[in-house]
């Protein structure tokens, strides 16, 4: 095989697996740890002694990104729980799944002496957040992959590893690039020529129906209510000869008249014109 990174397929569970938690879950609850939103998908690591490097085996699953409103509509997090502020949906109201987890092939050949293994988040988008979870005490949520700042590799000792990837709920699809790799013990140095090279894992995303909103740019015009003798006009220079009447219905604004007017047009100049 000459390519270190190998495509396999694993049975699929994505959006039937939320589906039935969603169902698991249909009493409202206060859930004490994160859902992993599926059934596990594992990128198998192993390293190969006859040449020296580390290999790995990459699932074609591509995990769904699901908000609680979605999988756990009825329930919430624990405010006192380190992942409330990212997940809960009166937070920030990631969607997530922990589904990926990194596991050691049974057919590995032992690490040669005084070696580690590393993986390296490559790239991806920063929006897509990734941490280090534990649901027993002490409670863990720590961010990884150069999220909010952190380094993005970490020390991993083979056995399986669940972290938890975030990104804002929609309608997106999801990417980052990994490697995985030795450093020496003694010296805390990379190897040269053992990584896996990249590796790619994919997720969907789903919207959790929370209204969407809109924005614009606008300036709103205003004059005293008394003044009913003039008419509002426009132009597009100051130096136009032909200004055109504001037909706009004014508005009452903190006991003024006003218009709004619609900043995406091209820029307008305004004055009153008496008309008795």
């Amino acid at each position: 095989m000459n390519s270190r990174v190998v495509l396999r397929s694993i049975a699929a569970s994505s959006v039937a697996g939320w589906l039935l938690g969603a169902c698991q879950f249909a009493s409202a609850a206060i859930l004490t740890a994160v859902p992993m939103q599926g059934g596990m998908v594992m990128p198998m690591i192993s390293y190969l002694a006859s040449d020296g490097m580390m290999h790995v085996m990459v699932p074609t699953d591509k995990p769904v990104l699901t908000p609680l409103l979605v999988s756990n509509p009825s329930d919430t997090f624990d405010p006192a729980d380190p992942w409330y502020n990212s997940l809960d949906p009166r937070r920030q109201g990631l969607a997530f799944s922990r589904r990926f987890g990194f596991v050691m092939d049974a057919s590995s050949d032992p690490l040669p002496a005084n070696t580690a293994i590393w993986i390296r988040k490559l790239s991806g988008l920063p929006a897509l957040e990734a941490y280090r979870y534990n649901s027993s005490t002490p409670k863990m949520w720590l961010p990884i992959f150069g999220t909010a700042g952190s380094s993005n590799a970490l020390y991993w000792s083979g056995m399986m590893f669940h972290p938890c990837f975030a990104a804002p709920p929609g309608t997106n699809s999801w990417t980052a690039t990994f490697e995985a790799y030795l450093v020496s013990t003694n010296t805390m140095t990379e190897l040269t020529a053992t990584s896996t090279g990249p590796f790619v894992l994919n997720w969907t995303d789903i919207p959790d129906g929370r209204p969407t909103l809109g924005a614009g740019i606008n300036c709103t015009i205003t004059w005293p209510i008394t003044a009913t003798n003039y008419l509002l006009e426009a132009a597009d220079t100051l130096t136009a000869t032909n200004w055109v009447t504001v037909t706009n219905t004014p508005v009452v604004l903190d006991g003024r008249s006003a218009i709004i007017s619609d900043q995406t047009q091209p820029i307008k100049f305004y004055r009153m014109r008496y008309s008795p």
